[in-house]
């Protein structure tokens, strides 16, 4: 499992080259992400396993939060490699700039993987 693709008709299509555009304090959309096998383009199996992502400025720093995406427990979905990035009240609520999201997988058998290519987003002021 070394990359992430993923398409939706309803939240943002997650491309590790774009950077993600939010508003200050917004909770939405959502982040979809599909996990794949960079050797075998098939869908990595995420049962029992956790997803989170760090959060911080893109000039370095600590970690402004680390979230637990929601994976599907049921394994007829886990199994298809989906892990969505729920935002919640204050997670964008930051300076206006450029942030990265890194994405690290923690496999039931205690395998952790970190992906190298992280999210980029930018946040800009909210106008009211």
């Amino acid at each position: 499992m070394a990359n992430y693709n993923s398409f939706s008709p309803n939240d943002i299509t997650v491309q590790p080259s774009e950077v993600y555009k939010y508003v200050q304090g917004d909770t939405g959309p959502q982040l979809r992400l599909t996990f794949t096998d960079e050797d075998t383009g098939t869908a990595t199996d995420l049962t029992s396993a956790t997803v989170t992502m760090h959060f911080r400025s893109k000039d370095g720093g600590p970690v402004l939060f680390s979230k637990t995406l929601y994976v599907n427990p049921d394994p007829a979905e886990s199994i298809k490699g989906i892990a969505i990035v729920n935002w919640a009240a204050g997670d964008l609520d930051q300076d206006p700039g450029d942030y990265l999201g890194e994405i690290e997988v923690i496999r039931s058998s205690g395998v952790r993987e970190t992906l190298y290519d992280a999210l980029h987003f930018t946040i800009r002021e909210d106008f009211a």
